[in-house]
This record gives structure tokens, sequence and C-alpha cells, in this order.
């Protein structure tokens, strides 16, 4: 009997039996040898292949003893292969973004980050920390994530462990902190890896990305991001257009506003153009705008289907303005006003006022639909978690090592990408 995880309408090939394993290991074979072909010693692209299986394999917890029993292998070999071996995880994750670029042909590339629980101190990048895992302020470690989406699979490409500043000596001055910061030589943490704020790991991951051959996508990501006007200037600098969620309370210029220059008094500098009235908040414009500017747009169709809604359409009443956001972070143009882009906002009918806002750089003449069907594609990205936690062991390694951190979730993300091409490819005999 094989088990399968079922997570809406896509269907995690995993959770296995031994027994049944031998039914698509050509396929796991053939697999990892493309995505450990750069690994320089033959037991090495062996013990990935095999760490890939244990992953795949049946029973909920996935560190190393646990898995090594079920393979009947000595969990030594998979510790040392994951912690302490010399084979560079990057090689790996650029493969797979070859892979993600060509077989996924992705729509957006969907940035988030997750907490993993953890308890040990000692654990590279452990902090109390606000997480969504704990749903609250708790220890834990953070990992910031860039992943491949298109309408029907989407792959985790990118991984960074997130160092908070108590994991960082040169900017500690609290002699307790920096006693805490040694921990970083216990953890083996390389002498480049600082603390760096989560958005600027996710341009980091973009960059390198691109150096692997990804193609330029909309960036589409929460307001955590979107906030940043800092990160949004980054994609702008990088000519990456995004759909990135905003709160109400940003500020913005209709996008008919132009700066103003005042009479020089002839006795001090020159004035430069400016906006006569201040910046109003996104809420405020699109209130003034009114319900009645909006329009229904169905994005995709789910799997709950009633009798008042039989093809499970998802739809609600939005609305696009043009605006310029404000904010010193922002490259202005040479006359020295402010770049204009989209404003979305989600008003659902019977609300008093909108639930969502967005800010958007896609180009003028995008379709409505197009539009909302890019912001509302995050929810990819949630069934990515669940997958690669639930289903894969994601957090699951008890490793106190940064580069063991780093192997293991990349490990993860190969086993992931093999469930998408098992999933994706009629022909392959997958589990049933």
């Amino acid at each position: 009997m094989v088990v399968l995880t079922v997570v809406f309408m896509r269907v995690a090939v995993v959770g296995m039996e031994l027994g049944e394993m031998g039914r698509v290991r050509p396929v796991i074979e053939r697999f990892a040898g493309e995505m450990f072909a750069d690994l320089p010693r033959r037991d090495q692209r062996g013990k990935g292949e095999l760490y890939v299986q244990r992953l795949l394999t049946d029973g909920k917890r996935k560190s190393m003893v646990p898995m090594a029993a079920r393979l009947g292998v000595d969990p030594q070999q998979l510790q040392q292969f994951v912690t302490s071996s010399t084979w560079d995880y990057r090689q790996v994750r650029r493969r797979l973004t070859g892979w993600a670029a060509g077989f996924c042909d992705p729509v957006a590339l969907v940035v988030d980050d997750t907490g993993f629980p953890e308890g040990r101190a000692a654990s590279p990048g452990v902090a109390r920390m606000y997480s969504g895992t704990l749903g609250k302020v708790g220890n834990c470690q953070i990992g910031v994530s860039v992943h491949a989406v298109t309408d029907w699979a989407s792959a985790a490409v990118a991984w960074r462990l997130f160092l908070p500043t108590c994991w960082d000596d040169t900017t500690l001055t609290d002699p307790t902190e920096v006693a805490a910061a040694r921990a970083r030589e216990r953890a083996a943490i390389p002498d480049k890896a600082r603390h760096r704020e989560k958005w600027r790991l996710v341009l980091d991951m973009i960059d390198e990305l691109a150096g692997w051959g990804m193609p330029v996508r909309p960036v589409v990501a929460d307001a955590g991001y979107g906030d940043a006007a800092a990160f949004r200037q980054g994609l702008t600098d990088r000519n990456i257009p995004y759909v990135l969620a905003v709160k109400p309370t940003a500020t913005a210029y209709p996008a008919d506003a132009v700066p103003v220059t005042a009479p020089y008094p002839g006795n001090s500098r020159r004035p430069t153009p400016a906006y006569p009235d201040p910046p109003r908040d996104l809420k405020s414009l699109v209130m003034a705008a009114g319900r009645r500017t909006g329009r229904s747009v169905t994005w995709r169709h789910g799997t709950h289907r009633t009798p008042a809604n039989p093809t499970a359409g998802m739809r609600s009443r939005f609305l696009a303005l043009r605006v310029r956001p404000a904010g010193r972070n922002i490259t202005r143009n040479p006359d020295r006003s402010l770049p204009v882009c989209w404003l979305l906002a989600e008003w659902p009918v019977g609300q008093p006022e909108p639930t969502d806002y967005w800010l958007s750089t896609l180009p003028t003449g995008i379709p409505l639909r197009d539009l909302v069907r890019l912001a509302k594609i995050r929810w990819r990205i949630e069934h990515d978690y669940r997958e690669l936690k639930d289903g894969l062991g994601l957090d699951h390694f008890e490793g106190r090592t940064f580069a063991g951190w780093h192997r293991h979730v990349t490990l993860v993300r190969v086993a992931q990408a093999l469930c998408t091409q098992l999933r994706r490819t009629p022909k392959v005999p997958a589990p049933a």
C-alpha cells in the first residue's frame, strides 16, 4: 500500500513504503543523477540519491536516525554527508534552477519566509523572533525562499537562512551579546554570512538565479516585503516587474500630480521641483475613486463547488488606479516626478472598504484579470511550504551547522522537484 499526502489538488508523491520504491526508482536515479552531476565523488552522488529516497519514504519524522533505520543504512553516513562533507550545495541549486526554468516555465517568482521552531540555541540563526508557523514570538530559525510559480506547479528554487543581529558579531556592542555571537564559530557560519534584512536576502537570491539562467519574471510577495520601498526600488533597478502587497497606510500621489518649482527668491539655493500637496494614503485614494470604478474578476477555480458556485470560481471585485508611490528610497525621474505604477485594490461585495492592496510595475496595458491573477498567485507558496514541511521533512533537520542546514534544504528541494515532475509526467509510473 502506498500512503499519499493530498494537499488540495496537488498530490505529493511522498510517503512511499520501501516495497513500492522500486516502481519509481528508475525515475529517482535518473533525476538525482542530473541534479548531483556536479558532485565530485561517486559516493557523494550516491548518498545524495539515498537522502532523497529517504525523504520520499513513509514515516512522519524525517530526521537522520529514523530515516536511516527505514533504509537500513548507518545514520552517521547521512549525517556526515549533510553536515561535514565537502560538496557544494550551490551547484545542486544551479541545476535545480535550470530544471525549474525549463520544466515549470514560471509566470512569477514568489518570495516569502517561514519559521522553523527550534529549542536549541546553538543551532545557526536561532533567536526569539515572531514566527507565523508558531503564531507568536518564540525560539526559531527563519528561512527566506524564492519559488518559481505557475498555475499548475511551483518549486522552491532558492533559500537563505536569516541571521538576526545577535548572530552577527560585527553589529554588537553589548558584551553578553558578543559572547553569544561566538556561537557562529561552533555553527561554522562563514565570515561573509552576516545579518541582512530579509528583503536584501531576496535580492541576493534573485541576482544568483539570474546568473544561473532563470528568466526575468514578475516578483510577487506579501506586505512584509512590499512595504519596503528600498526592496521595490531594488527590483526596479534590476528591471524586474513586481506585484507586491502593501498596507493601506502606504502613501502615494495620484498619477496626474505634477511637481512644481517655487519662485526663486534670489538670495538662496534655487528651489527644486516638488509636489505642492502631501501624499495620501492608499486607502484614501481608493475610497475617493469609489466602489463603482471596480470590476468583478474570477482569477482561478478552486475545488470547493457548491450549488451556487458549481465551477468553484474564486471571484471578487477589484479596481486598479495609476499612482505615484511616495518615499525617500524611490528614485525620481529627471523632472523630479515620482514613477507611476499600478495600485490594485480588492473591494469585495458587501464590504464597506477595500480589504487588500498591491503596488505593481507591470505594463500599463495589462488586463485587470492578469494583474489580479498574479497578485493572487501567492497561494501556491503555502502549498509548497505544506508539502516541504509535512511531506518531505523540511523542518526536521537536527544538525547544528550553517552548511548542514542549507544542504538539507537543498536536498528537500530536489525531492520536491522530483514530486512535481512525477505528478506532471503521465507516462511516469507514479504511485497511486
